[in-house]
């Protein structure tokens, strides 16, 4: 397989290479001009293009751009720059000469420099080297989202889990990698990491809001070498909204039934050369299905430009989130109940408190006429302490007598006693997961143009240092309902992660460009055990003790890709790079104090694809995609549905995930010229295939059982979305969509059989329907909202852990009020 690709991208190569020569032999007039606002000062780094075409490039420091080579024609020429109103003019072309232009760009909004993974900027997929995404305002807005995992499910190859079903945790798997707590994935906000610790325990607990979000990037390609630590499965980068140019606020409203409500106040504005952005979102709800929570969330941010070639930005943030958060789920038996049971609290004194607190400071400056240099600087906090009640399943003896219920046995059951394993015994004791991590970091990030010859070419190069502590506590109550009791574990685990990387991109023609880099890692942690659970003459005992134990771990992760522009509309791009995640410190250093040493979880990814957009408004995406584990890790972890006890993941040796991802869009009212509305489709399908490809025997004597050939724990073969939307000019818009999920396995044994706790067996699949129409009243800065969630009222298991079956929310409808100020 690996000599297959290989080939074929060296075919690729070639014949690049060839089309490359004869493009520099075409005839063709020179564009060139000047782009200034609307005071006649140059525009630097305005993108300009040709629709449709694959010619493009960005203006100079000093708004000047040119483009050679343009056969003769009449072309729509596009310029655009985030802050600015886009700009759109014909342009005819003769065969030979030159055609000078000026073009002026209006403000829209104070525009605060952003580390993007993708950006903003129209045509900026043609550099990409590799399947993207990006989900703009316009978009998210049609959607009203009720959280973040209905914005990603657009996306292909992206599938995700809800847990409680309003998006509070973020279970994100791309291209068929465990979706759990999202460790699989590099989440950022504004380009900064958002994890608990990054590089040793990179789960997402804390999840940004989406309703304070302005827009989205996934990137599953080479580019993601450039972030860090985790790309294995790709970066998710959450995009917040710039400060205004004048005074702006906005207030938006929702509400439904169960005491759901999220409001969000927001107000900025621009004096001279500050710029500021004040956001506070509340949400909360009494029983949105079984789950109850308050989260306030402040943000701010504040710009200002320090002279013509830089600025400095200050980004702060403080969440606090109470919810009644739990582990425990439903047993077979209580789901076959037909519902009865799907939304009980089972643990109602169960509760998770989130507290985090972050800083960002931002300088961007440019060291001459073309280098661009960007210094960042940011540390957060994040607080997680939970309570949980504990709990056990009732059994049989080997003669099919009851067993008897727990010594501490509340006198609360749930479910059906009748049946092994069908009931829940509740517990008058808790254990109490007391959580803190510190996360401080800088990155230094270059980026700069420069001609080797005649081709042009990009560089980023620089590096990043991040230092992470957790302090981790667990406390055993002797009540259903103590948050104190007596200290189990204590423990402090530390990591010092260092990164350097360079990438670089030549343009070998207007049609083709390669991009090829590398970052290496080093990561060192310590594990510093204080208190813990140890054997002592074959018996468990909790002791005092000072056990201090570490490690390192150095990694080289190289990339490359290609884009090869096929006429005028059609890109073909392919490239290879190297997955790298970290082994969480907790499990290469065992509670003993015994290092593994484990390696990194390390992977071979390949891409080759096909994009396009046609003068028709239509355009699509279609990728192949391969990925190739030399020792995947399966989470064994509660939240994955384990025991929770002794290392917490375990090697799950060779894997292999390959698939096609296929996107569409198109702008169907295009097609018979409507001024008065828009009316365009939006789909994606993904199929994969993720299955352990090596020899892995798990049991004993005659229970041993191979399962090279099993398919990997939730991994959906099929995932497919669609959505139709409307926009009339009059403020009406409307939106249907359908997202719908396959069959998936929920243990590398893929079982079928459901088990009667309800943690394991076949997940059947499930198609969601939702719907959103909004008026916006002309000339009042009203939009009046209803959205429908789940429409059909579908019962269906969205997933079998942390600990038994989760059902999805039922029909939901939402009413909302936006106000802009």
């Amino acid at each position: 397989m690996k000599t297959t690709i290989t080939l074929l991208f060296l075919a690729l190569f070639l014949n690049a290479a060839a089309l490359a020569d004869e493009s520099f032999n075409e005839p063709g007039a020179r564009l060139s001009g000047i782009v200034t606002d609307k005071n006649l000062n140059p525009l630097p780094h305005v993108h300009l293009g040709l629709v449709g075409t694959r010619h493009g490039t960005s203006t100079n420091d000093d708004g000047t751009f040119m483009l050679d080579g343009i056969p003769a024609g009449l072309y729509i020429l596009g310029a655009s720059m985030v802050g600015h109103e886009d700009h759109r003019q014909e342009v005819r072309v003769p065969r030979e000469g030159d055609v000078h232009l000026a073009i002026t760009l209006h403000a829209r909004v104070y525009h605060m420099d952003q580390v993007n993974i993708i950006a903003e900027r129209r045509g900026i997929f043609e550099r990409v080297p590799g399947a993207a995404s990006y989900i703009g305002p316009e978009k998210i807005s049609l959607m009203n989202p009720l959280s973040g995992n209905e914005v990603f499910r657009r996306s292909p190859g992206v599938h995700v889990v809800d847990e409680e079903g309003v998006g509070l945790r973020a279970n994100i798997g791309i291209r068929g990698l465990d979706p759990d707590r999202s460790r699989s994935v590099l989440i950022l906000e504004d380009g900064i990491p958002v994890s608990l610790a990054p590089y040793g325990e990179p789960e997402m607990y804390y999840t940004p809001a989406m309703d304070r979000m302005s827009a989205v990037e996934i990137l599953k390609g080479s580019g993601s070498i450039l972030y860090g630590p985790q790309t294995i499965g790709g970066v998710i980068n959450y995009i917040t909204s710039d400060p205004p140019l004048e005074p702006a606020g906005a207030i938006s409203l929702r509400g439904a039934e169960g005491g759901f409500f999220t409001g969000l106040v927001s107000f900025g504005n621009t004096y001279e050369n500050t710029g500021y952005q004040v956001n506070y979102l509340r949400k909360q709800a009494d029983s949105i299905g079984s789950t109850t929570y308050m989260i306030n969330d402040l943000t701010a941010r504040i710009r200002t430009r320090l002279g013509t070639q830089s600025s400095l930005d200050v980004k702060m943030g403080v969440y606090d989130e109470s919810s009644n958060a739990t582990y425990v789920g439903l047993t077979q038996a209580m789901y076959d109940a037909g519902g009865a049971y799907d939304f009980k609290r089972i643990a109602p004194d169960d509760l998770l408190h989130i507290r985090r607190y972050s800083l960002s400071v931002r300088h961007h400056t440019f060291l001459g006429k073309h280098m661009r240099l960007t210094n960042t600087a940011y540390g957060y906090t994040t607080t997680r302490n939970w309570q949980r009640q504990d709990f056990s399943y009732n059994s049989f003896d080997a003669e099919g007598r009851p067993a008897p219920r727990p010594s501490n046995y509340t006198g609360v059951t749930w479910g059906d006693e009748t049946v092994d394993g069908g009931a829940i015994h509740m517990r008058n004791s808790t254990g109490n997961r007391n959580r803190q991590f510190e996360v401080a970091g800088f990155e230094s990030r270059l980026a700069t143009p420069w001609m080797l010859g005649s081709y042009r070419n990009e560089l980023t190069a620089g590096g990043r240092i991040l230092h992470e502590r957790a302090y981790e506590q667990r406390v055993n109550g002797q009540l259903g309902n103590a948050s104190s009791g007596t200290l189990q574990d204590d423990e402090i685990r530390t990591g010092l992660g260092g990164s350097a990387f360079i990438h670089n991109r030549i343009d070998l023609s207007y049609r083709l460009s390669f991009t090829a880099g590398f970052r290496m890692e080093n990561f060192r942690y310590e594990r510093d055990i204080r208190r813990g659970r140890f054997m002592i003459d074959g018996k468990l005992h909790t002791r005092d003790t000072l056990l201090v134990a570490g490690s390192s771990l150095r990694a080289l992760i190289p990339g490359a890709g290609f884009n090869l522009g096929l006429g005028r509309s059609t890109t073909l791009f392919g490239g290879v790079h190297r997955g790298f995640a970290p082994p969480r410190v907790k499990d290469a250093v065992s509670n003993g104090g015994y290092v593994y040493h484990l390696d990194a979880e390390k992977s071979w990814s390949h891409e080759l694809g096909l994009r396009s957009k046609t003068a028709s408004g239509v355009s699509w995406e279609l990728t192949g995609f391969l990925m190739d584990f030399s020792n995947q890790v399966i989470p064994v972890a509660e939240s994955a549905g384990g025991a929770g006890t002794g290392s917490g993941l375990v090697n799950g040796g060779s894997t292999i995930h390959r698939g096609l991802e296929a996107a569409l869009t198109a702008d169907i009212s295009s097609w018979w010229g409507s001024d008065d509305y828009t009316l365009e489709w939006d789909g994606s399908l993904t199929w994969v295939d993720s299955r352990f490809n090596s020899d892995r025997f798990q049991g004993t004597g005659a229970q041993t059982v191979n399962i090279k050939g099993n398919k990997t724990p939730y991994a959906p073969e099929w995932l497919i979305f669609s959505t139709l939307s409307f926009r009339h000019r009059v403020g009406l818009s409307a939106s249907l969509s359908a997202n719908h999920t396959g069959a998936q396995f929920t243990d590398i044994h893929n079982t079928i059989t459901a088990s009667a706790n309800g943690r394991s067996g076949k997940m059947a699949p499930y198609t969601l329907v939702h719907a959103n129409l909004a008026w916006e009243i002309p000339g009042t800065g009203a939009t009046f909202s209803l959205s429908g969630r789940n429409l059909t009222n579908k019962r269906y298991i969205v997933s079998r852990r942390p600990q038994g079956i989760r059902t999805g929310l039922p029909r939901m409808l939402t009413f909302g009020l936006n106000m802009v100020i």
